[in-house]
């Protein structure tokens, strides 16, 4: 049992490690509290089970060709803000590192629940590790005009203030917190580093896959505005909030089926707002003297985009469609033509789709990563994720480190993505990274300096590399520095055999070239 401001819960022991599921650190967000800022829960009398998790954010579920990948238990309820804990220790004078977790999925899908994220391993070996639920979709990344902006951020930052005032009793360090996420939750984690509000709540964050930034917020308002016109009302929060929940989510899901990191399109995003979120976190932590002390360890997987690729056979239509595809990825990363020439000399041999998913991977992850790195040198570490799965096709793909980084790989659902067999020495390795990170600052490895260490998680014993992204790298430094022009898809024929329209400008290809990749089927059934 431990007491928490709002009132007492009993927990579990589970293999020498007391957990605590489905603690409430906001009011449930619906009636009155709909599109709201998170409020602090009720408290209540006696003593509150914290046995099963609690109630999941209202998600669509995956398409049939990412479920079989990708775990999203869906647990029902109102009450979905809400954390668990793991802890080898639930005693006010442990003084342990904490780690809160907050997951991946687009800030579309995802949860807490996910047996992936299992945190006994953290604590097994003396960190207490928080997993986080947070509002998702419309519900937290809507933005409308009568509703505050970045909602799901803002639960995550109520969370943070649960644990900097109640892991004490739970035998944490509120002054030695990693806040650490994957994809979309390492997107949440480098914005609520930057936060003015969470100044003083995180000492340490791991970013995996994600890098701080903010999206345009035309972006965002235009998935409001299709879902909107869909639903046949005004593009509010007052009139969204009488819809019908599951009829928001069917909508929700049709109108972002066509968006995905390669093709782009109107998405879900984190968005400057003048509160929360004053300037992109990327500017404010690179440039803007965010965060000074706060160490960051970063990186990415060799192979992320062969999970936006491989399901439902993209990456042979991607293949199929060639210059096609070329061009509409130049027009989704910014980049000149002799960007994709390099990319071709550093991988010869390599197919559109291959060539496209790199480029696409670099733009999205790898520039603004090192970025950061070159901002802060000396406290921050970066990895490279390099083992490929035993699944066809996957390659070190999107979201596989996950297993290795939590020593969940005989669950069944991280050999869904890894297959049967990964080595336990990989997961040792790098768990371990992670644990001594979150207690001393340090992974196990130099620093980011002007020599570009990066350790590289792969087949054998991890081992250091210095610079073995830099090529690339510096392809898109030199496209920046002396190309004005926007993208020439020029280089490509247009699909009717003559000259390619003028480019479009913002984050989406020529939308010759979507029709094009719609046509061929795989963005339509995703």
């Amino acid at each position: 049992m431990v007491r928490t401001p709002h009132g007492a819960v009993r927990g579990r022991y589970e293999h020498a490690v007391a957990v605590f599921r489905g603690i409430p650190y906001a009011a449930p967000p619906f009636g009155a509290r709909r599109f709201r800022s998170p409020a602090p829960p009720e408290p209540w009398d006696g003593l509150r089970d914290a046995g099963s998790f609690g109630p999941t954010a209202p998600k669509p579920p995956y398409s049939a060709a990412f479920a079989r990948y990708l775990a999203d238990p869906a647990v029902p309820g109102d009450d979905c803000l809400n954390l668990n804990v793991w802890t080898p220790d639930p005693s006010p004078d442990a003084r342990l590192p904490v780690m809160v977790w907050l997951h991946g999925g687009a800030l579309t899908r995802g949860s807490a629940a996910v047996p992936v994220y299992d945190g006994r391993a953290f604590a097994r070996d003396g960190v207490v590790l928080v997993s986080v639920n947070y509002r998702l979709g419309v519900e937290g990344y809507g933005l409308f005009p009568d509703a505050p902006a970045n909602r799901g951020l803002r639960d995550q930052l109520a969370a943070l203030a649960w644990v900097h005032e109640s892991i004490a009793a739970f035998g944490g360090d509120p002054g030695r917190v990693t806040v650490f996420g994957q994809s979309a939750g390492a997107i949440s984690a480098g914005a609520l580093v930057a936060a003015p509000q969470a100044q003083g709540l995180v000492r340490r964050a791991v970013l995996q896959s994600g890098p701080p930034e903010a999206s345009a917020r035309d972006t965002v308002r235009r998935v409001v505005r299709r879902l909107a016109a869909r639903l046949k009302i005004p593009a509010t929060a007052e009139a969204f909030a009488a819809v019908d929940r599951d009829l928001l989510l069917r909508t929700q899901a049709e109108v972002g089926r066509l968006s995905s990191p390669v093709l782009g399109g109107p998405a879900f995003g984190i968005v400057v707002d003048g509160d929360v979120v004053p300037r992109d976190p990327l500017e404010a932590l690179a440039g803007g003297g965010a965060a000074p002390g706060v160490e960051l360890l970063m990186g990415w997987t060799r192979d992320e985009y062969r999970l936006w690729l491989v399901p439902g056979g993209l990456l042979e239509r991607v293949d199929r469609l060639g210059p096609v595809a070329l061009a509409g990825a130049m027009a989704r990363c910014h980049c000149g033509h002799e960007v994709v020439r390099g990319y071709r000399a550093l991988h010869p041999g390599a197919g559109p789709a291959e060539i496209v998913g790199q480029l696409v991977t670099d733009h999205l992850l790898r520039v603004p990563l090192h970025r950061l790195a070159d901002a802060r040198p000396g406290s921050s570490y970066v990895y490279e994720f390099a083992w490929p799965s035993l699944l066809p096709g996957l390659g070190a793909c999107h979201a596989l480190e996950l297993g290795f980084v939590f020593d969940t790989g005989d669950a069944p659902e991280s050999r869904a993505l890894a297959g049967d067999g990964a080595p336990q020495e990989l997961a040792d390795a790098m768990h371990a990274a992670w644990v001594r990170f979150a207690a001393e600052g340090d992974p196990g490895w130099a620093p980011w300096d002007t020599t570009h260490p990066v350790r590289i998680f792969g087949d054998g014993e991890p081992r250091t590399l210095h610079g073995p992204r830099d090529a690339a790298l510096a392809l898109w430094r030199a496209d920046d520095a002396g190309a004005p022009e926007h993208v020439p898809v020029s280089a490509a024929p247009a699909p009717d055999g003559g000259a390619a329209p003028p480019p479009e400008h913002g984050a989406n290809p020529p939308r010759w070239a979507v029709r094009r990749l719609r046509r061929s089927g795989s963005a339509r059934r995703e």
